[in-house]
């Protein structure tokens, strides 16, 4: 039993076919000319309306019917790719998401789209009229085929259905179908759930072979299929009685067996779909093998047993590689989630009136799946933000001596364990004392209140914090940066923005790579240990006695002439033990800011499983989650972007006091 639902299969396919679609529209309004294109978004809509009827989804298949019918005709050359058209099946392309969803959709919604998208093909009104019938008979033109088709015995139970098959015959031209029942048991060997008929049909059609394949090619594997063209239908229906009466000739293998390379040829390259959460499962368990690996490793290191050691390194060698092969299963390319912002910008210039061009780079660059879900609807708000507050309106830019199109950059690139992420934009950047005088209005600071250069710009994350006139559609409550940090912070991330006046704005987001297992730094304060993510370490040094004693009440050291703030983990965390005489300093960084963490010993790397606080724990700021080390013990590990801002805050009375 797989346990997966064929619908929910099918909603995941859809969902693809739409995504593939809308990329193919929106590179259309570039090259309205592009054979291919327009190709490709016909294909996209004929396979979303044939599987659409296969599963079910009766409504969506024949909703996009008269998409496909429309890029039909731009196929054939009747129409041209007009933007007003793209237009049209892109916003179409929202209601056939939401007939593949399940979600309730208003009729009247359907019915206007249509009347919209048919007025696009024509140039004209829409009648209604024209819009009643999707499926209007084809004039006998062309060619009649012969077709003969029978489906597996098990096709209905797993949910292949002959009648929209046929009906999708019906929709190529003239049909006359009869059903064979040749192969049909005896009523005492019939088995409800089982399919034993055959159909044969006379098609006289002006389509060609290949869209009668396409008609089968969900089910083309499995099924018997026997395809032969039998005269000129240019001709009357006298020839198509003939046609009718003719024998049977042999069946013609060759073009099934064409349709069946092509199909394997199709299928060469294709990914196998599995569910997330096996994934998530799978990595739970790799998570427990490096745990015991490590227990394994600390046995071995205090035996003298060689063959026990030599059988300790190769389980390490082999976690190690496991580890990472999962780490690359889960990736996926952050092309994914970028491209959904072309319609989004598409949206955003008919909603703003400006004009924007978006650029993609670093699309290659690979994160965890579960990083990309997240990381969604925070750049949704920064993209939106930059269209709305950032870029000028066309005339503003042409008065400052700018391009009539402002840019939205995404970019993405590697650095280290993390992937770096910016969202800039060439617009006005942020107006300082606006948001300073917005900021003291709210009572976020204080009025006259010294602040760095970023922590006046970071003020824009505060909660309910706005500096828009009006609320509109796109911006004005004040959540959706609030929103942006509150993600990032939950994925163990930072964010950073610069900006400077005229010359636009840059938000950059530091993501690790994975929220599985990271590298970490094994520490010791008082009896408890701590692990701390090698990913954030800048280095190590001593705090000798001396230091220590003249840094009392001033938590400050001098690193290669730079001040650098340090906490005491042990009176962070309150352990009521007395300091090590040799205390080390941990320097880590988020961004640009540093802090020191002063501990009591360095332990070593460790390759740490990250293990969830439990929700009575989760509030505690300074720790991100916990671990289980080789002995069995449990180490916390710290939240170097908390911990960052807290060192942060300590530094400023003293930086205000000179």
């Amino acid at each position: 039993m797989s346990g997966l639902d064929p619908t929910e299969t099918f909603r995941q396919e859809a969902q693809e076919l739409l995504e593939q679609v809308e990329k193919g529209l929106l590179d259309l309004a570039h090259r309205p000319e592009d054979r291919d294109l327009i190709d490709a978004v016909f294909r996209g809509l004929h396979t979303l309306k044939g599987s659409g009827a296969m599963f079910g989804f009766d409504a969506l298949a024949a909703f996009t019917h008269h998409c496909e019918t429309a890029f039909d005709r731009v196929r054939k050359g009747e129409v041209p790719a007009s933007k007003r058209l793209i237009a049209c099946v892109l916003a179409a392309q929202d209601h056939m998401r939401a007939l593949a969803e399940g979600r309730p959709v208003e009729p009247a919604v359907g019915k206007a789209l249509l009347a919209d998208l048919h007025a696009a093909v024509e140039g004209g009104d829409a009648p209604a009229a024209a819009l009643a019938d999707p499926a209007a008979p084809v004039a006998p033109v062309g060619k009649t085929w012969k077709i003969r088709f029978s489906l597996p015995t098990d096709a209905l139970v797993n949910g292949a259905r002959p009648l929209p098959l046929l009906d999708e015959l019906r929709g190529l031209g003239d049909c006359r179908v009869q059903v064979l029942t040749d192969d049909v048991p005896a009523l005492g060997d019939l088995v409800p759930t089982e399919c034993h008929l055959a159909w044969e049909v006379l098609l006289t059609t002006t389509h060609g072979r290949d869209a009668i394949d396409d008609v089968f090619i969900f089910v083309i594997d499995d099924m018997t299929l026997e395809v032969e063209e039998l005269i000129e239908a240019s001709t009357d229906n006298a020839a198509l009685e003939g046609a009718t009466k003719a024998p049977s000739a042999p069946p013609s293998e060759k073009p099934v067996e064409a349709a069946a390379q092509d199909s394997r040829a199709v299928k060469t390259g294709e990914t196998v779909r599995v569910p997330a959460e096996r994934l998530d499962e799978m990595m739970d368990r790799v998570g427990e093998l490096v745990i015991a690996q490590s227990r394994l490793r600390q046995l071995a290191s205090s035996s003298l047993d060689t063959a026990l050691r030599a059988v300790a390194e190769e389980i390490e060698r082999l976690a190690a590689e496991m580890r990472d092969t999962m780490m690359v299963v889960r990736m996926v390319p952050v092309i994914q989630l970028f491209a959904r912002f072309r319609r989004l910008i598409h949206d955003l210039q008919n909603d703003t009136g400006k004009k924007i061009q978006l650029q993609i780079e670093g699309e290659t660059t690979e994160l965890d799946k579960t990083v990309i879900e997240r990381l969604a609807d925070p750049l949704v708000h920064l993209v939106r933000n930059a269209a709305d507050h950032g870029l000028e309106t066309p005339e503003e830019r042409a008065a400052a001596g700018k391009p009539e199109a402002g840019i939205i950059r995404l970019s993405a690139r590697q650095s280290g364990a993390e992937v770096l992420i910016t969202i800039a934009d060439d617009g006005r950047g942020v107006d300082r004392d606006r948001v300073r005088a917005k900021a003291e209005e709210n009572g976020l600071i204080a009025p006259g209140q010294v602040l760095t250069d970023n922590e006046l710009l970071n003020l824009i994350f505060a909660p309910g914090f706005s500096t828009a006139a009006t609320i509109t559609n796109l911006s004005g409550r004040g959540v959706g940066m609030d929103v942006v940090k509150k993600t990032i912070e939950g994925l163990r991330g930072a964010l950073d923005i610069t900006s400077n006046p005229g010359e636009g704005s840059v938000v950059s987001l530091r993501i690790p790579l994975t929220l599985a297992i990271i590298d970490g730094l094994l520490v010791r304060v008082g009896t408890s240990r701590f692990v701390i993510p090698l990913a954030n370490v800048e280095e190590c040094v001593e705090l000798s006695p001396a230091q220590d004693l003249r840094s009392t009440g001033r938590s400050l050291i001098t690193l290669r002439d730079e001040l650098v703030p340090f906490l005491r983990l042990r009176e962070q965390f309150n352990t009521g033990s007395a300091p090590d005489p040799h205390q080390k300093i941990v320097v880590v960084s988020t961004g640009q800011d540093r802090v020191g963490l002063v501990v009591d010993q360095i332990l070593g790397d460790h390759q740490t499983v990250i293990k969830p606080l439990s929700s009575f724990h989760a509030d505690i700021g300074a720790f991100s989650g916990a671990t289980i080390l080789g002995d069995g013990g449990v180490a916390l590990i710290l939240d170097i972007p908390a911990l960052v801002q807290l060192g942060q805050r300590h530094d400023a009375p003293m930086r205000v006091a000179g």
